[in-house]
């Protein structure tokens, strides 16, 4: 959609009021924009612009998958290995007519299944109809190439819009409890009720959320969570039209026949090796029999042996299920390793791995509000990433890994950026007590095409992804691009399979050893 997020463009407003952006009650009264407040404003002007409405009079002048053309630039019938190719796209709506603008969320990949490989490409827009899609041929032999249209133009400025507009698309329920007796009432990131409201806010970092209060009991009775979604929506029926499960991810490339690399005799040797601070580019890395190439350092491919010697002091993963997947594949190939009991229940409680021989404490821990499952689950003892990261000291056998972005996908973007900024804040000081404790980004994994578009399509998560990217630029953090990883394995499930959690964790290892 966009080779990154520009944020020294000039301002603009697609509305002429932000007013879509605000909850209708604000979550924690400001007598002045605070500095946060005035980056938030900034990231969301920014976006704007890229996203501005688009006219959208009939299905027909939509873009259109059959119609736009692609076409490679400079042809040949042999590549070498390491050459980049270059497409060309012409997007043309359903009649036939060209594209004056941009906006189209695409989806670049190339692979070789014989070879369990592939990499994503990168998209250009041009603003004007044409798009360059760029390809580095990384391995030899055959390779296919293939060009989805998530979404047009259109549906990707109609989500943007629906996104901003409420808070509402997921309902929280609080289970407050007093001895043996217990109530549910409704809770969320803002409340439009006249009832008295319990307000859970944290004024450091501008986080706020609120409870209806119940009858006869405490605000600090609060122990539990569950969510559901909303039956609300704030697309209109013509826009819902453009997110039929056969109107998703239409290949553009299916026409072209596989394209042979070949050596060449060309040999390209990374010497530096894999460290944090350390800027992944866009395709950071490929797949080759199952197992992640990066192409920015020296990555070395880990067996159990140095898995054992890289995992000794404490991992603390802080984050959503896509982390907790790691907490369960570690004790597959380190033995050693062994879950302790902490008496909690739930999928969402605390994980905590130990090997006391090699002092090692691995522990899992869901974020904090917002917090999206059907399932109930335990709020005592979780907290907010940025308060998370204050409570430890940190040494030079102390690393972090950070996600969060799933569970943001159906609110509106500045809760998810408040979040970001809160979280580089907490980093920054914890490399003032302690600069040599190691942390490390993991991105968000791309997940099902066709799963609620409105709520958790990708193309809210892509748009995070920019912004995560932008936020922790310069901070002297790892980066694990797990967006560019799953849609070069081509995984399309929020939880990838164990040969993806590997290749995450061995980056992470790369990192930290």
């Amino acid at each position: 959609l966009w080779s990154a997020l520009n944020l020294s463009i000039s301002i603009h407003y697609w509305n002429n009021s932000a007013k879509s952006l605000c909850p209708k009650t604000s979550p924690i009264p400001l007598k002045s924009l605070t500095e946060t407040e005035l980056r938030i404003k900034e990231i969301i002007e920014k976006l704007d612009q890229q996203i501005p409405p688009r006219p959208f009079i009939h299905v027909n002048t939509t873009t259109s998958a059959t119609h736009s053309t692609a076409t490679i630039l400079n042809p040949r019938d042999m590549y070498c290995r390491g050459d980049q190719l270059d497409i060309l796209l012409e997007m043309r709506d359903h009649l036939g007519h060209r594209k004056q603008y941009g906006g189209d969320f695409l989806r670049a990949r190339m692979s070789s299944p014989a070879l369990m490989a592939g990499a994503s490409g990168k998209v250009t827009d041009f603003n004007n109809g044409t798009f360059l899609v760029s390809f580095t041929l990384f391995w030899e032999g055959q390779i296919s190439l293939s060009l989805l249209l998530i979404h047009p133009s259109e549906g990707a400025s109609a989500l943007w819009r629906a996104r901003n507009q409420g808070y509402d698309k997921i309902i929280f329920k609080g289970k407050f409890v007093n001895g043996t007796s217990h109530v549910f009432t409704e809770c969320g990131l803002t409340l439009n009720s006249s009832a008295e409201l319990c307000e859970y806010l944290d004024n450091r970092d501008q986080e706020a959320f609120y409870c209806v209060k119940p009858q006869h009991m405490p605000c600090e009775a609060l122990t539990h969570m569950t969510t559901r979604n909303g039956e609300v929506s704030y697309l209109t029926d013509k826009e819902k039209s453009l997110f039929h499960r056969s109107k998703v991810g239409v290949e553009m490339m299916k026409d072209h026949k596989h394209i042979d690399v070949a050596n060449c005799n060309k040999s390209e040797k990374i010497e530096e090796k894999c460290q944090v601070g350390m800027k992944p580019p866009v395709p950071g890395g490929y797949t080759l029999q199952r197992k992640w190439i990066t192409t920015f350092c020296n990555q070395v491919q880990l067996d159990t042996i140095k898995i054992n010697g890289c995992l000794k002091g404490k991992l603390i993963l802080l984050g959503d299920s896509t982390l907790r997947q790691w907490i369960y594949y570690l004790p597959k190939v380190v033995k050693t390793l062994k879950f302790f009991d902490l008496h909690e229940t739930g999928l969402f409680k605390k994980h905590l791995l130990l090997d006391a021989e090699r002092h090692t404490q691995i522990q899992w821990k869901k974020h904090n509000y917002p917090f999206v499952t059907f399932q109930l689950y335990s709020l005592i003892g979780h907290d907010y990433i940025p308060r998370e990261i204050d409570q430890l000291s940190g040494d030079k056998n102390t690393a972090i890994v950070i996600t969060f972005g799933q569970h943001f996908r159906p609110f509106p973007i500045d809760i998810f950026i408040r979040r970001a900024i809160g979280v580089r804040k907490a980093i920054e000081r914890l490399f003032l007590r302690s600069p040599t404790t190691k942390v490390i980004i993991k991105t968000e994994n791309i997940r099902e095409m066709h799963l609620d578009t409105e709520r958790f399509g990708d193309f809210h998560g892509y748009i995070q992804y920019l912004i995560t990217k932008d936020i922790f630029k310069d901070l002297n953090v790892g980066i694990i691009d797990a967006w560019d990883m799953t849609i070069a394995y081509d995984t399309n499930n929020v939880h990838p399979p164990d040969h993806v959690i590997g290749n995450q964790i061995n980056m992470f290892l790369n990192y930290i050893c």
